[in-house]
Parts: C-alpha cells; structure tokens; sequence
C-alpha cells in the first residue's frame, strides 16, 4: 500500500471555493479534460444538520500505459465513485471517492477537504487531499509495487495540473460573478431610483391636490347694476 498526500492554500474564501467545487470540471478547466462525464445519483440536505450529502459518478478517459492496462483490464475509460458532504456552519466540504474501474485489480480510496482557513477564514480555503493505493492483483512483488509507484506518482501529476486548473476556475467565477453582481446592484440603484422619483412626483400630485381642495371652489363676483 502506497500513500499519497497533498495540501495548499487558496486566497479566496470559502464561500467561493465551495461554490467553485461544483463547476471543477466546467469548460474553464482546461486541465480536466480528461473527466468527459460528471453523473449526479443522488442529493439531499439533512433536516437536523443541514449538511448537503450529494453522490457522483465520474467517468474519465484513461491513459495508463500498457503494461499496466495488462495487470488492470485493459480499459480505457474509467469510472469513480464520489460522495460529498458540505458543512456550511463548519464552513467545510469533505469529498470521498473510490475506483469503480479495476476495482478487483487495484484500490484507490481518496479523501480531499476544502476548509476555512483558521488564520484568515473569511480569505483562504485550506485544501487537503490524500489517497491510499493499494495493488490487489496477483503475482510479484515487484509489479505491485510498480503499479502503487505509478499510481501515486500520476496523482501528484495530477494534483499539480488540478490545483492549476481550479484556480482558473476561481479566478472565471468571481470575475463572471462579480460582474453579475455588479449588474444587479447597479440595476437595483436604478429600480431605487425610479421609486424615489415617482414616489416624490406622487407625493407632489397629491399634496397640489389637496392644497386645491383646502382653497376651496372659486368664488366669482357678479357686479349687478340696478
């Protein structure tokens, strides 16, 4: 069994990173295209928790060599099992996955966790992930090995080219958000607006209104000649 672990910090708050997690694989990831499906089985919120448990199937395409596509099965593509669970009181999101592909060959258990950072909670995300990979196909010591050592060293690989890829997808959110946001207050200024105004016109009819009808009718003064 091979252990693989990993960890960074992300200068936005978590509020974003969370958000961001659920458009990971999004076109504005170029370092996921490798992930060509992303299979929503199931999602609800507990009533006591409030905690959000979703579970995903994830299929990817598979480029492991040869001579290890032998000992797996030879598939090209691949499938993942993944349950979250998103902790918005604790501000913490936790992601738990686990190899559907060459499961009887290899076991690839994954854990990763994007939390509030506790020095500066309202500006990082503290990002940990780790694996353990475990080579259950037959034979020599040595192939094992082999296959746990590739293994963990396509995770780091990955781990690079996944931190890389989500910061682009932090960095197209709150751009693409912001501007939306910005939008919205800016029309919600000019709804203000237009209320004030036509709230004071209003204000200025009826008050006009109610002067006339204080003054009373006018009063027209005949000269008679006798």
């Amino acid at each position: 069994m091979k252990v693989f672990e990993s960890g960074c910090t992300f200068d936005y708050p978590w509020e974003e990173v969370s958000a961001a997690n659920w458009r990971k694989y999004c076109p504005w990831n170029d370092k996921s295209t490798h992930v060509v499906a992303v299979d929503t089985l199931s999602q609800q919120v507990d009533p006591h928790t409030g905690i959000l448990r979703t579970e995903r199937l994830i299929t990817c395409r598979q480029t492991a060599p040869k001579w290890i596509r032998t000992f797996t099965g030879g598939e090209c593509s691949s499938h993942v099992h993944e349950i979250s669970w998103v902790d918005a009181g604790r501000k913490k999101v936790t992601m738990r996955s686990t190899n559907l592909t060459w499961a009887k060959a290899l076991s690839v258990r994954e854990t990763v966790v994007y939390q509030a950072s506790p020095d500066a909670p309202d500006a990082q995300t503290v990002f940990r992930q780790d694996a353990t990979i475990t080579a259950l196909c037959g034979g020599w010591e040595r192939v094992k090995n082999s296959i746990e050592d590739f293994t963990v060293d396509r995770f780091g690989q990955n781990a690079r080219r996944g931190r890389e890829g989500f910061e682009a997808v932090l960095r197209m959110s709150r751009t693409v958000f912001g501007e939306e946001r910005a939008k919205m207050m800016k029309d919600e200024e000019e709804a203000a607006v237009a209320t004030t105004t036509t709230t004071k016109a209003a204000l200025t009819a009826a008050h006009a209104a109610d002067a006339r009808r204080r003054k009373g009718p006018a009063v027209v003064v005949v000269d008679q000649k006798t």
